[in-house]
């Protein structure tokens, strides 16, 4: 995980997640070679072309996310398919009238952020409504590695299923705070970006790496279900 994350902060550029997408280069390759036939006026083209251009970068700018930028495969596909099925209908239609084609690609644009933002945070919250430790694999949206994401889920239908639950819970913070520290702070000069994401709160101050050594899981208990 420190692997991945320190690939992500020295990434040259973030690429935004429609970026990651198999088909992204293909198809706005052809809409920014065709942006010229789409207004009967001039100055909409170098409007549209710096749209087209700056898509992904404008894209992480706007995600606005407090947590990391991580999506599926799956949702992945599906934001591509939506956008790409707006984009091509919108080519398929002859020369616009001024204005329209440049507010069409923004309108889109903005469509495809807000369901980028919302598949991220619905496979956030799916996570969470497993019983204990649960992941899945992801894509980052930094520069387009495969990634996973962690958390901690509440929904445990026993005090058996909980106990267990944080059980595995202490097993992995353990096993994540015993990592090869050379490894950790060769990318980062301060301890929380190395902290598992679903730990950053102020909610679980009691599981934080000083409190470690002497956590038990009555502890650990307490502190989740009080919080």
């Amino acid at each position: 995980m420190a692997l991945l994350l320190c690939l992500g902060l020295t990434a040259a550029l973030a690429r935004g997640c429609l970026h990651c997408h198999g088909n992204f280069s293909e198809k706005f390759s052809f809409y920014r070679h065709h942006v010229n036939l789409k207004s009967w006026w001039v100055g909409d083209i170098p409007v549209s072309g710096s749209l087209l251009a700056d898509w992904s970068r404008d894209t992480m700018k706007e995600l606005h996310l407090a947590i990391p930028a991580e999506i599926t495969r799956e949702k992945l596909d599906q934001v591509a398919d939506a956008v790409y099925q707006k984009m091509d209908q919108l080519y398929q239609g002859k020369m616009y009238f001024p204005g329209y084609f440049p507010n069409e690609l923004r309108a889109i644009f903005r469509e495809q952020v807000h369901l980028i933002q919302n598949a991220i945070i619905e496979s956030r919250i799916d996570c969470q409504r497993h019983c204990g430790i649960f992941q899945y694999e992801t894509i980052s949206c930094i520069n387009c590695t495969d990634s996973h994401v962690v958390c901690f889920g509440y929904n445990c239908e026993s005090s058996a299923q909980w106990e267990t639950a944080v059980q595995g819970l202490l097993l992995y913070i353990n096993k994540w705070h015993k990592q090869d520290t050379k490894t950790r702070h060769r990318c980062f000069s301060s301890t929380h970006r190395t902290t598992p994401a679903f730990l950053i709160s102020p909610s679980f101050t009691c599981l934080e790496p000083p409190h470690l050594a002497n956590l038990t899981l009555e502890n650990a208990s307490e502190c989740l279900t009080q919080h």
